[in-house]
Protein backbone atom coordinates (compact mmCIF):
# COMPACT_ATOMS: atom_id res chain seq x y z
CA UNK A 1 0.00 0.00 0.00
CA UNK A 2 1.41 3.30 -0.66
CA UNK A 3 1.47 6.05 1.99
CA UNK A 4 -1.49 7.48 3.03
CA UNK A 5 -2.70 10.45 0.89
CA UNK A 6 -1.13 8.90 -2.41
CA UNK A 7 -2.84 9.19 -5.73
CA UNK A 8 -2.32 5.48 -5.75
CA UNK A 9 -3.78 3.59 -3.16
CA UNK A 10 -2.76 0.25 -3.66
CA UNK A 11 -1.90 -2.33 -6.52
CA UNK A 12 -1.95 -6.45 -7.06
CA UNK A 13 -1.44 -8.05 -10.13
CA UNK A 14 -2.57 -11.55 -11.22
CA UNK A 15 -1.62 -14.47 -13.38
CA UNK A 16 -2.51 -17.46 -12.42
CA UNK A 17 -1.14 -19.53 -15.79
CA UNK A 18 1.97 -17.74 -15.33
CA UNK A 19 2.42 -16.78 -18.31
CA UNK A 20 4.94 -13.96 -18.92
CA UNK A 21 6.57 -12.65 -22.05
CA UNK A 22 10.07 -11.98 -21.42
CA UNK A 23 9.69 -8.26 -21.93
CA UNK A 24 6.72 -8.01 -19.06
CA UNK A 25 7.48 -7.24 -15.07
CA UNK A 26 6.02 -9.64 -12.66
CA UNK A 27 4.21 -6.78 -10.46
CA UNK A 28 1.60 -4.71 -11.00
CA UNK A 29 3.43 -2.18 -13.18
CA UNK A 30 2.04 -0.73 -16.51
CA UNK A 31 4.72 -1.91 -19.27
CA UNK A 32 2.65 -1.53 -22.12
CA UNK A 33 0.79 1.89 -21.23
CA UNK A 34 -2.97 0.99 -21.21
CA UNK A 35 -3.34 0.78 -17.64
CA UNK A 36 -2.04 4.56 -17.27
CA UNK A 37 -3.89 6.07 -19.70
CA UNK A 38 -7.07 4.43 -18.41
CA UNK A 39 -6.67 4.95 -14.99
CA UNK A 40 -5.61 8.71 -15.44
CA UNK A 41 -8.37 9.63 -17.83
CA UNK A 42 -10.78 8.07 -15.01
CA UNK A 43 -8.75 10.10 -11.89
CA UNK A 44 -6.26 12.11 -13.06
CA UNK A 45 -5.37 15.16 -10.70
CA UNK A 46 -4.51 18.35 -13.07
CA UNK A 47 -1.24 18.23 -14.14
CA UNK A 48 0.11 20.94 -16.73
CA UNK A 49 1.03 18.50 -19.30
CA UNK A 50 1.87 18.29 -23.55
CA UNK A 51 2.27 15.19 -26.22
CA UNK A 52 5.40 15.79 -27.40
CA UNK A 53 5.18 19.78 -27.06
CA UNK A 54 1.70 19.63 -28.96
CA UNK A 55 -1.59 20.67 -27.45
CA UNK A 56 -0.28 21.70 -24.58
CA UNK A 57 -2.12 22.34 -21.60
CA UNK A 58 -4.31 21.53 -18.22
CA UNK A 59 -5.03 18.07 -18.65
CA UNK A 60 -7.41 15.98 -15.74
CA UNK A 61 -9.23 13.18 -15.36
CA UNK A 62 -12.96 12.90 -14.53
CA UNK A 63 -13.01 12.96 -11.17
CA UNK A 64 -9.44 14.01 -10.14
CA UNK A 65 -9.94 13.77 -6.53
CA UNK A 66 -10.22 9.95 -6.41
CA UNK A 67 -8.08 7.72 -5.21
CA UNK A 68 -7.18 4.54 -7.47
CA UNK A 69 -6.43 1.06 -6.47
CA UNK A 70 -4.78 -1.08 -9.92
CA UNK A 71 -6.02 -4.68 -10.37
CA UNK A 72 -3.67 -5.90 -13.25
CA UNK A 73 -5.22 -8.70 -14.91
CA UNK A 74 -4.14 -8.20 -18.58
CA UNK A 75 -0.90 -9.26 -19.94
CA UNK A 76 0.60 -9.13 -23.73
CA UNK A 77 -0.80 -12.84 -24.20
CA UNK A 78 -4.47 -12.17 -22.86
CA UNK A 79 -6.48 -11.92 -19.80
CA UNK A 80 -7.29 -14.63 -17.83
CA UNK A 81 -11.04 -14.85 -16.81
CA UNK A 82 -9.87 -16.25 -13.33
CA UNK A 83 -7.85 -13.83 -12.71
CA UNK A 84 -10.81 -11.45 -13.53
CA UNK A 85 -12.97 -12.86 -11.37
CA UNK A 86 -10.07 -13.27 -8.61
CA UNK A 87 -9.35 -9.25 -8.91
CA UNK A 88 -13.08 -8.55 -8.69
CA UNK A 89 -13.34 -10.15 -5.37
CA UNK A 90 -9.98 -8.92 -3.64
CA UNK A 91 -11.62 -5.34 -5.43
CA UNK A 92 -15.01 -5.49 -3.64
CA UNK A 93 -12.89 -6.79 -0.34
CA UNK A 94 -10.61 -3.87 -0.48
CA UNK A 95 -13.54 -1.26 -0.27
CA UNK A 96 -13.21 -0.24 -3.96
CA UNK A 97 -16.64 1.77 -5.03
CA UNK A 98 -16.31 2.18 -8.83
CA UNK A 99 -14.74 -0.15 -10.93
CA UNK A 100 -13.66 0.73 -14.50
CA UNK A 101 -12.63 -2.39 -16.91
CA UNK A 102 -11.73 -1.28 -19.90
CA UNK A 103 -11.33 -4.88 -21.43
CA UNK A 104 -13.72 -6.97 -23.30
CA UNK A 105 -14.06 -10.55 -25.23
CA UNK A 106 -13.47 -10.92 -29.35
CA UNK A 107 -16.91 -12.39 -29.31
CA UNK A 108 -20.43 -12.11 -27.37
CA UNK A 109 -20.54 -14.29 -24.25
CA UNK A 110 -22.95 -15.41 -22.47
CA UNK A 111 -23.56 -14.49 -19.21
CA UNK A 112 -22.44 -17.89 -17.00
CA UNK A 113 -19.31 -17.82 -19.21
CA UNK A 114 -18.91 -13.94 -18.72
CA UNK A 115 -16.55 -13.05 -15.92
CA UNK A 116 -17.35 -9.32 -15.79
CA UNK A 117 -20.95 -9.95 -16.09
CA UNK A 118 -20.70 -12.49 -12.61
CA UNK A 119 -18.10 -10.16 -11.26
CA UNK A 120 -20.49 -7.40 -11.81
CA UNK A 121 -24.33 -9.78 -10.77
CA UNK A 122 -22.13 -10.76 -7.04
CA UNK A 123 -21.13 -7.27 -6.61
CA UNK A 124 -24.27 -5.37 -7.67
CA UNK A 125 -24.90 -3.39 -4.63
CA UNK A 126 -21.43 -3.01 -4.10
CA UNK A 127 -19.97 -0.48 -6.74
CA UNK A 128 -20.43 0.52 -10.13
CA UNK A 129 -19.01 -1.44 -12.80
CA UNK A 130 -18.20 0.80 -16.17
CA UNK A 131 -17.37 -0.99 -19.26
CA UNK A 132 -15.65 0.87 -22.23
CA UNK A 133 -17.28 -0.01 -25.95
CA UNK A 134 -14.43 -1.10 -28.13
CA UNK A 135 -15.44 -2.96 -31.37
CA UNK A 136 -13.72 -6.09 -31.90
CA UNK A 137 -13.04 -6.80 -35.28
CA UNK A 138 -13.55 -10.44 -35.28
CA UNK A 139 -17.61 -9.47 -34.44
CA UNK A 140 -17.72 -6.31 -36.33
CA UNK A 141 -20.94 -5.71 -35.99
CA UNK A 142 -22.25 -6.55 -32.57
CA UNK A 143 -21.49 -4.62 -28.96
CA UNK A 144 -18.87 -7.03 -26.99
CA UNK A 145 -19.93 -5.28 -23.78
CA UNK A 146 -23.23 -6.93 -22.72
CA UNK A 147 -24.02 -7.16 -19.62
CA UNK A 148 -26.93 -5.12 -18.67
CA UNK A 149 -25.45 -5.03 -15.23
CA UNK A 150 -22.74 -3.01 -16.59
CA UNK A 151 -22.31 0.41 -17.82
CA UNK A 152 -21.48 0.24 -21.68
CA UNK A 153 -20.24 3.49 -22.85
CA UNK A 154 -19.15 4.19 -26.68
CA UNK A 155 -16.43 6.53 -27.97
CA UNK A 156 -17.46 9.64 -29.41
CA UNK A 157 -15.01 12.52 -31.08
CA UNK A 158 -14.16 15.59 -29.87
CA UNK A 159 -13.56 18.91 -31.82
CA UNK A 160 -9.94 18.56 -31.68
CA UNK A 161 -8.28 17.00 -34.61
CA UNK A 162 -4.99 16.46 -34.73
CA UNK A 163 -4.04 16.26 -38.48
CA UNK A 164 -1.20 17.85 -40.22
CA UNK A 165 0.30 17.23 -44.01
CA UNK A 166 2.22 14.83 -45.82
CA UNK A 167 3.28 17.37 -48.76
CA UNK A 168 4.26 15.56 -52.32
CA UNK A 169 6.50 17.16 -54.54
CA UNK A 170 3.45 17.88 -56.95
CA UNK A 171 2.11 20.17 -54.14
CA UNK A 172 -0.85 17.75 -53.16
CA UNK A 173 -1.24 17.35 -49.09
CA UNK A 174 -3.06 15.22 -46.99
CA UNK A 175 -3.10 14.07 -43.25
CA UNK A 176 -2.38 12.95 -40.07
CA UNK A 177 0.83 13.37 -38.30
CA UNK A 178 2.27 14.09 -34.59
CA UNK A 179 5.55 14.73 -35.79
CA UNK A 180 7.59 16.64 -38.63
CA UNK A 181 10.36 16.59 -40.50
CA UNK A 182 10.97 20.39 -40.49
CA UNK A 183 9.65 20.93 -43.95
CA UNK A 184 12.65 19.34 -45.60
CA UNK A 185 11.65 16.84 -48.85
CA UNK A 186 12.62 13.39 -48.53
CA UNK A 187 12.64 10.69 -51.59
CA UNK A 188 9.33 8.65 -51.40
CA UNK A 189 9.30 4.71 -51.94
CA UNK A 190 6.80 2.01 -52.43
CA UNK A 191 7.10 -0.41 -50.35
CA UNK A 192 6.85 -2.98 -53.40
CA UNK A 193 10.06 -1.32 -54.60
CA UNK A 194 11.90 -2.27 -51.15
CA UNK A 195 11.02 -5.72 -51.12
CA UNK A 196 13.52 -7.43 -49.22
CA UNK A 197 14.38 -10.32 -51.89
CA UNK A 198 17.28 -11.59 -50.29
CA UNK A 199 14.76 -12.85 -47.46
CA UNK A 200 12.44 -14.79 -50.00
CA UNK A 201 10.05 -11.38 -49.74
CA UNK A 202 8.47 -10.49 -52.97
CA UNK A 203 6.23 -6.81 -53.89
CA UNK A 204 3.56 -8.69 -51.99
CA UNK A 205 4.66 -9.85 -48.93
CA UNK A 206 6.39 -6.49 -48.13
CA UNK A 207 3.03 -4.97 -47.24
CA UNK A 208 2.59 -7.78 -44.37
CA UNK A 209 4.61 -5.14 -41.87
CA UNK A 210 7.04 -7.98 -40.32
CA UNK A 211 10.29 -7.42 -39.96
CA UNK A 212 12.91 -7.69 -42.43
CA UNK A 213 10.58 -7.50 -45.08
CA UNK A 214 11.92 -4.63 -46.44
CA UNK A 215 15.34 -3.74 -47.93
CA UNK A 216 16.94 -1.41 -45.44
CA UNK A 217 19.80 0.15 -48.02
CA UNK A 218 16.90 1.06 -50.40
CA UNK A 219 14.35 2.43 -47.21
CA UNK A 220 17.35 4.47 -45.30
CA UNK A 221 17.47 7.71 -45.75
CA UNK A 222 13.52 7.80 -47.23
CA UNK A 223 9.42 7.94 -46.61
CA UNK A 224 8.08 4.93 -47.22
CA UNK A 225 4.59 4.49 -48.61
CA UNK A 226 2.81 1.35 -46.75
CA UNK A 227 -0.42 0.10 -47.91
CA UNK A 228 -0.99 -1.53 -44.48
CA UNK A 229 -1.55 -0.56 -40.96
CA UNK A 230 2.05 -0.28 -39.44
CA UNK A 231 3.61 1.22 -35.65
CA UNK A 232 6.06 2.67 -38.15
CA UNK A 233 9.02 0.72 -35.51
CA UNK A 234 10.43 -1.24 -38.00
CA UNK A 235 10.85 0.71 -40.94
CA UNK A 236 12.31 3.67 -38.53
CA UNK A 237 14.85 1.00 -37.30
CA UNK A 238 15.65 0.16 -40.74
CA UNK A 239 16.65 3.98 -41.34
CA UNK A 240 13.71 4.88 -43.22
CA UNK A 241 12.69 8.39 -41.87
CA UNK A 242 9.18 8.97 -41.88
CA UNK A 243 6.10 6.63 -42.75
CA UNK A 244 2.94 7.17 -45.10
CA UNK A 245 0.24 4.31 -43.71
CA UNK A 246 -3.01 3.69 -45.86
CA UNK A 247 -5.64 2.91 -43.30
CA UNK A 248 -9.26 2.86 -43.85
CA UNK A 249 -9.83 4.27 -39.95
CA UNK A 250 -8.75 7.80 -40.11
CA UNK A 251 -11.30 9.10 -37.04
CA UNK A 252 -8.79 7.53 -34.70
CA UNK A 253 -4.81 9.16 -34.53
CA UNK A 254 -2.60 6.71 -33.09
CA UNK A 255 0.93 7.09 -31.25
CA UNK A 256 3.97 6.46 -33.79
CA UNK A 257 7.76 6.96 -33.15
CA UNK A 258 8.40 8.51 -36.04
CA UNK A 259 7.17 11.03 -38.50
CA UNK A 260 3.82 9.44 -39.94
CA UNK A 261 0.80 10.26 -41.41
CA UNK A 262 -2.55 8.49 -41.64
CA UNK A 263 -4.22 8.54 -45.17
CA UNK A 264 -7.85 7.12 -46.27
CA UNK A 265 -7.25 4.82 -49.20
CA UNK A 266 -9.00 7.37 -51.25
CA UNK A 267 -5.79 9.62 -50.35
CA UNK A 268 -3.64 6.65 -50.92
CA UNK A 269 -4.02 5.94 -53.76
CA UNK A 270 -3.13 9.33 -54.84
CA UNK A 271 -0.22 9.26 -53.40
CA UNK A 272 0.31 5.88 -54.88
CA UNK A 273 0.24 7.42 -58.14
CA UNK A 274 2.08 10.04 -57.95
CA UNK A 275 5.06 7.29 -56.75
CA UNK A 276 4.01 5.54 -59.85
CA UNK A 277 3.83 8.31 -62.39
CA UNK A 278 6.97 10.24 -61.53
CA UNK A 279 10.65 10.15 -62.01
CA UNK A 280 11.78 10.83 -58.66
CA UNK A 281 9.07 11.21 -56.29
CA UNK A 282 9.71 13.59 -53.36
CA UNK A 283 7.35 14.17 -50.14
CA UNK A 284 7.46 15.46 -46.76
CA UNK A 285 5.61 15.17 -43.29
CA UNK A 286 4.54 18.51 -41.62
CA UNK A 287 4.02 18.56 -37.77
CA UNK A 288 0.33 19.27 -36.41
CA UNK A 289 -0.70 22.60 -36.27
CA UNK A 290 -2.95 22.99 -33.23
CA UNK A 291 -6.21 24.93 -34.03
CA UNK A 292 -5.92 24.87 -37.50
CA UNK A 293 -8.43 22.10 -37.96
CA UNK A 294 -11.59 21.63 -35.90
CA UNK A 295 -14.19 18.63 -36.57
CA UNK A 296 -17.26 20.44 -36.88
CA UNK A 297 -18.42 17.11 -37.18
CA UNK A 298 -17.99 16.19 -33.40
CA UNK A 299 -19.47 14.74 -30.94
CA UNK A 300 -19.99 11.65 -33.83
CA UNK A 301 -19.54 7.98 -32.90
CA UNK A 302 -15.99 6.34 -33.66
CA UNK A 303 -15.67 3.97 -36.32
CA UNK A 304 -13.59 1.46 -33.50
CA UNK A 305 -16.90 1.97 -31.46
CA UNK A 306 -18.77 -0.98 -30.67
CA UNK A 307 -22.20 -1.01 -32.36
CA UNK A 308 -25.73 -3.14 -30.94
CA UNK A 309 -27.80 -4.64 -31.02
CA UNK A 310 -26.89 -6.56 -28.34
CA UNK A 311 -27.00 -10.56 -29.37
CA UNK A 312 -26.92 -12.11 -26.22
CA UNK A 313 -30.46 -10.55 -24.77
CA UNK A 314 -31.99 -8.20 -27.28
CA UNK A 315 -34.07 -7.15 -24.66
CA UNK A 316 -31.48 -4.74 -23.49
CA UNK A 317 -30.04 -2.17 -25.87
CA UNK A 318 -26.97 -1.71 -25.60
CA UNK A 319 -24.73 0.34 -25.68
CA UNK A 320 -26.31 2.65 -22.82
CA UNK A 321 -24.61 6.28 -23.89
CA UNK A 322 -22.06 7.76 -24.98
CA UNK A 323 -18.57 9.58 -23.64
CA UNK A 324 -15.51 11.27 -25.33
CA UNK A 325 -13.18 8.71 -26.41
CA UNK A 326 -11.35 9.07 -29.31
CA UNK A 327 -7.95 11.72 -28.90
CA UNK A 328 -7.67 12.12 -25.08
CA UNK A 329 -4.76 13.24 -23.95
CA UNK A 330 -3.75 11.15 -20.74
CA UNK A 331 -1.05 9.80 -18.89
CA UNK A 332 1.25 7.12 -20.14
CA UNK A 333 3.94 4.49 -18.63
CA UNK A 334 7.62 5.42 -19.30
CA UNK A 335 8.56 1.79 -19.96
CA UNK A 336 5.68 1.68 -22.69
CA UNK A 337 6.23 2.70 -26.23
CA UNK A 338 6.88 5.69 -27.70
CA UNK A 339 8.79 6.60 -23.99
CA UNK A 340 11.19 4.00 -23.93
CA UNK A 341 12.27 2.65 -27.28
CA UNK A 342 12.23 5.70 -29.11
CA UNK A 343 12.35 8.56 -27.06
CA UNK A 344 14.22 8.22 -23.70
CA UNK A 345 13.08 11.55 -22.69
CA UNK A 346 9.50 11.22 -22.61
CA UNK A 347 10.03 11.17 -19.01
CA UNK A 348 10.40 14.47 -18.94
CA UNK A 349 6.80 14.87 -19.63
CA UNK A 350 5.52 13.14 -16.57
CA UNK A 351 4.37 10.51 -19.18
CA UNK A 352 2.12 12.27 -20.53
CA UNK A 353 0.76 10.89 -23.86
CA UNK A 354 -1.87 10.74 -26.22
CA UNK A 355 -3.88 7.20 -27.16
CA UNK A 356 -6.16 6.21 -28.92
CA UNK A 357 -8.76 3.64 -27.14
CA UNK A 358 -12.64 4.19 -26.26
CA UNK A 359 -11.77 5.37 -22.62
CA UNK A 360 -13.90 8.43 -21.68
CA UNK A 361 -14.20 10.57 -18.99
CA UNK A 362 -17.01 8.50 -17.15
CA UNK A 363 -16.28 7.48 -13.77
CA UNK A 364 -19.21 10.14 -12.47
CA UNK A 365 -21.34 7.01 -13.83
CA UNK A 366 -22.16 6.16 -10.74
CA UNK A 367 -25.04 7.69 -11.43
CA UNK A 368 -25.84 5.77 -14.59
CA UNK A 369 -29.63 5.26 -14.00
CA UNK A 370 -29.94 9.46 -14.05
CA UNK A 371 -27.18 9.71 -16.74
CA UNK A 372 -28.50 7.95 -19.16
CA UNK A 373 -32.02 9.59 -19.03
CA UNK A 374 -30.38 12.89 -19.22
CA UNK A 375 -28.11 12.24 -22.26
CA UNK A 376 -27.82 14.45 -25.07
CA UNK A 377 -29.56 12.99 -28.17
CA UNK A 378 -26.66 12.96 -30.87
CA UNK A 379 -27.51 13.89 -34.30
CA UNK A 380 -29.37 10.64 -36.18
CA UNK A 381 -28.22 11.86 -39.53
CA UNK A 382 -24.81 11.18 -38.70
CA UNK A 383 -25.51 7.71 -37.40
CA UNK A 384 -27.26 5.52 -39.73
CA UNK A 385 -26.91 2.84 -36.93
CA UNK A 386 -28.81 5.28 -34.24
CA UNK A 387 -29.41 4.12 -30.88
CA UNK A 388 -27.31 0.74 -31.89
CA UNK A 389 -24.37 3.30 -31.51
CA UNK A 390 -24.62 5.47 -29.61
CA UNK A 391 -27.33 4.30 -26.68
CA UNK A 392 -28.96 7.12 -24.86
CA UNK A 393 -26.99 10.16 -26.44
CA UNK A 394 -24.21 11.69 -25.08
CA UNK A 395 -22.98 11.57 -21.44
CA UNK A 396 -24.03 15.28 -19.89
CA UNK A 397 -22.65 14.99 -16.24
CA UNK A 398 -23.67 18.46 -15.64
CA UNK A 399 -27.49 18.24 -15.76
CA UNK A 400 -26.86 15.30 -12.81
CA UNK A 401 -26.50 18.02 -9.96
CA UNK A 402 -30.42 18.63 -10.20
CA UNK A 403 -31.39 14.88 -10.33
CA UNK A 404 -35.51 14.14 -10.75
CA UNK A 405 -36.07 10.38 -11.15
CA UNK A 406 -34.06 7.21 -11.73
CA UNK A 407 -35.20 3.68 -12.64
CA UNK A 408 -33.71 1.65 -9.68
CA UNK A 409 -33.57 -2.29 -9.91
CA UNK A 410 -32.87 -4.91 -7.06
CA UNK A 411 -30.78 -8.16 -7.12
CA UNK A 412 -34.15 -9.58 -7.34
CA UNK A 413 -34.84 -8.01 -10.26
CA UNK A 414 -31.61 -9.26 -12.18
CA UNK A 415 -32.46 -12.76 -10.61
CA UNK A 416 -35.64 -12.85 -12.42
CA UNK A 417 -33.84 -11.22 -15.61
CA UNK A 418 -31.68 -14.48 -15.94
CA UNK A 419 -34.14 -16.57 -15.37
CA UNK A 420 -36.19 -15.68 -18.57
CA UNK A 421 -32.71 -16.39 -20.40
CA UNK A 422 -33.78 -19.50 -20.09
CA UNK A 423 -30.98 -20.70 -17.77
CA UNK A 424 -31.76 -23.60 -15.04
CA UNK A 425 -30.94 -23.10 -11.87
CA UNK A 426 -27.60 -24.72 -11.73
CA UNK A 427 -26.42 -22.33 -14.36
CA UNK A 428 -28.36 -19.47 -12.26
CA UNK A 429 -26.33 -20.43 -9.57
CA UNK A 430 -22.87 -19.73 -11.35
CA UNK A 431 -23.88 -16.43 -11.72
CA UNK A 432 -25.14 -15.78 -8.75
CA UNK A 433 -23.21 -17.92 -6.19
CA UNK A 434 -25.79 -18.47 -4.22
CA UNK A 435 -28.95 -20.81 -3.91
CA UNK A 436 -30.89 -18.74 -5.83
CA UNK A 437 -33.53 -20.49 -7.84
CA UNK A 438 -36.40 -19.23 -10.60
CA UNK A 439 -38.91 -21.22 -8.99
CA UNK A 440 -41.75 -20.47 -11.28
CA UNK A 441 -40.42 -18.25 -13.61
CA UNK A 442 -40.88 -18.77 -17.08
CA UNK A 443 -38.27 -18.20 -20.26
CA UNK A 444 -39.40 -15.20 -21.94
CA UNK A 445 -38.53 -11.59 -22.85
CA UNK A 446 -37.14 -9.32 -20.50
CA UNK A 447 -39.15 -6.68 -21.23
CA UNK A 448 -40.24 -5.97 -17.09
CA UNK A 449 -36.19 -5.33 -16.42
CA UNK A 450 -36.94 -1.59 -14.99
CA UNK A 451 -34.12 -0.39 -17.12
CA UNK A 452 -34.23 2.81 -18.70
CA UNK A 453 -34.44 2.24 -22.02
CA UNK A 454 -36.69 -0.32 -24.73
CA UNK A 455 -35.17 -2.71 -27.15
CA UNK A 456 -37.84 -4.48 -29.26
CA UNK A 457 -36.40 -7.19 -31.43
CA UNK A 458 -39.31 -9.41 -33.65
CA UNK A 459 -38.82 -12.15 -35.60
CA UNK A 460 -39.76 -11.17 -39.16
CA UNK A 461 -42.95 -11.14 -40.29
CA UNK A 462 -44.32 -10.79 -36.72
CA UNK A 463 -46.86 -8.04 -35.37
CA UNK A 464 -45.84 -5.72 -33.04
CA UNK A 465 -46.95 -6.12 -29.86
CA UNK A 466 -44.80 -5.55 -26.67
CA UNK A 467 -45.41 -4.01 -22.76
CA UNK A 468 -42.52 -2.12 -20.56
CA UNK A 469 -43.42 -2.37 -17.21
CA UNK A 470 -41.05 0.55 -15.58
CA UNK A 471 -41.15 2.38 -12.38
CA UNK A 472 -39.16 5.42 -10.93
CA UNK A 473 -38.26 6.54 -8.03
CA UNK A 474 -38.48 10.45 -7.17
CA UNK A 475 -35.11 11.43 -6.72
CA UNK A 476 -35.89 15.60 -7.05
CA UNK A 477 -38.54 17.73 -5.79
CA UNK A 478 -40.33 16.56 -2.93
CA UNK A 479 -43.73 17.62 -4.81
CA UNK A 480 -44.00 17.27 -8.27
CA UNK A 481 -46.31 16.02 -11.67
CA UNK A 482 -44.41 14.65 -14.73
CA UNK A 483 -46.62 13.97 -18.23
CA UNK A 484 -45.26 10.82 -20.05
CA UNK A 485 -45.63 11.71 -23.93
CA UNK A 486 -43.80 9.66 -26.48
CA UNK A 487 -42.35 10.03 -29.85
CA UNK A 488 -41.62 7.68 -32.97
CA UNK A 489 -40.98 8.47 -36.84
CA UNK A 490 -43.06 5.88 -38.12
CA UNK A 491 -46.65 6.09 -38.71
CA UNK A 492 -46.90 2.21 -38.40
CA UNK A 493 -46.07 2.09 -34.84
CA UNK A 494 -48.35 3.18 -31.97
CA UNK A 495 -46.95 4.04 -28.69
CA UNK A 496 -49.07 4.31 -26.02
CA UNK A 497 -48.29 4.95 -22.08
CA UNK A 498 -50.91 4.77 -19.01
CA UNK A 499 -51.35 6.33 -17.08
CA UNK A 500 -49.64 9.44 -19.01
CA UNK A 501 -48.91 11.33 -15.30
CA UNK A 502 -47.30 10.25 -12.61
CA UNK A 503 -47.71 12.90 -9.22
CA UNK A 504 -45.15 12.42 -6.58
CA UNK A 505 -45.21 13.65 -2.96
CA UNK A 506 -42.20 12.77 -1.23
CA UNK A 507 -38.46 11.87 -1.78
CA UNK A 508 -38.11 8.35 -2.53
CA UNK A 509 -41.74 7.12 -3.54
CA UNK A 510 -41.88 5.11 -6.08
CA UNK A 511 -44.51 5.11 -9.64
CA UNK A 512 -45.02 2.91 -12.07
CA UNK A 513 -46.68 2.75 -15.47
CA UNK A 514 -46.72 0.60 -18.48
CA UNK A 515 -45.63 1.93 -22.13
CA UNK A 516 -47.16 -0.98 -25.04
CA UNK A 517 -46.06 -0.87 -27.88
CA UNK A 518 -48.25 -2.02 -31.43
CA UNK A 519 -48.10 -1.64 -34.76
CA UNK A 520 -48.60 -4.24 -38.29
CA UNK A 521 -46.46 -7.03 -38.99
CA UNK A 522 -43.13 -6.13 -39.70
CA UNK A 523 -41.04 -7.33 -42.64
CA UNK A 524 -36.90 -6.53 -43.18
CA UNK A 525 -37.80 -3.18 -40.64
CA UNK A 526 -33.95 -1.56 -40.10
CA UNK A 527 -34.29 -0.07 -36.54
CA UNK A 528 -36.65 2.43 -35.88
CA UNK A 529 -36.15 4.42 -33.09
CA UNK A 530 -38.05 6.59 -31.00
CA UNK A 531 -38.47 7.73 -27.55
CA UNK A 532 -40.78 8.20 -23.93
CA UNK A 533 -40.28 11.25 -21.84
CA UNK A 534 -41.02 11.97 -18.72
CA UNK A 535 -41.33 15.47 -17.36
CA UNK A 536 -42.25 18.11 -15.01
CA UNK A 537 -41.67 21.60 -16.31
CA UNK A 538 -38.47 21.78 -15.58
CA UNK A 539 -36.84 18.23 -15.37
CA UNK A 540 -36.74 16.34 -18.58
CA UNK A 541 -36.32 12.45 -18.28
CA UNK A 542 -36.02 10.69 -21.61
CA UNK A 543 -35.60 7.17 -22.32
CA UNK A 544 -35.11 5.81 -25.74
CA UNK A 545 -37.16 3.22 -27.50
CA UNK A 546 -35.90 0.99 -30.46
CA UNK A 547 -38.02 -1.79 -33.15
CA UNK A 548 -36.14 -3.71 -35.15
CA UNK A 549 -36.28 -6.82 -36.97
CA UNK A 550 -34.25 -10.56 -37.41
CA UNK A 551 -34.51 -13.44 -39.00
CA UNK A 552 -34.90 -16.67 -36.85
CA UNK A 553 -31.53 -18.10 -37.98
CA UNK A 554 -29.52 -14.82 -38.72
CA UNK A 555 -28.50 -14.67 -34.86
CA UNK A 556 -26.17 -17.03 -33.48
CA UNK A 557 -27.86 -18.40 -30.20
CA UNK A 558 -25.95 -18.54 -26.98
CA UNK A 559 -27.51 -21.00 -25.14
CA UNK A 560 -26.06 -22.85 -21.85
CA UNK A 561 -28.83 -24.80 -20.74
CA UNK A 562 -32.14 -24.36 -20.07
CA UNK A 563 -34.33 -24.22 -17.49
CA UNK A 564 -36.19 -27.59 -16.66
CA UNK A 565 -39.32 -27.51 -15.21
Amino acid sequence: MAKRGRKIIGARYYNADDAYDSSEPHSPRDSIGHGSHTASTAAGREVQASYFGLVSGTARGGVPNARIAVYKVCWLGGCSSADILAAFDDAIVDGVDIISTSLGSKYPVPYPKDPIAIGSFRHENRYIDLKFGRKQWAFTDKCSQLCSLDSTVAASTIDRRFVAKAVLGNGQGFAINNFGLNGKSYPLIWEGDAANYSKGINSELASECLPETLDADKIKGKIVYYSSFSDGSDIKLAGAVGTIIVYFDTDTMFSYASPVTQLTIEHGQKVLNYIKLTKNPIATILVYEPNTDKDAMAPSISSFSSRGPNPVTPDILKPNLTASGVDILAAWSPSAPPSEDFYPDTRSIKSQGLQCHALMLVVLLAMLRLLIQIAHVLDSKKHEDLEFAYGSGHINPLKAVNPSLIFDASEADYINFLCKQGYNNSILNIITGDNSSCGSTKPGKAWDLNYPSFSLQLEDGRAINAEFPRTVTNVGLTNSTYTISSYTPSDAITISVSPTTLSFSSIGEEKSYIVKVTGPRTSNQPITSGSVVLSDGSHVVRTPLVVYTYFPRSISALPLGLRKN
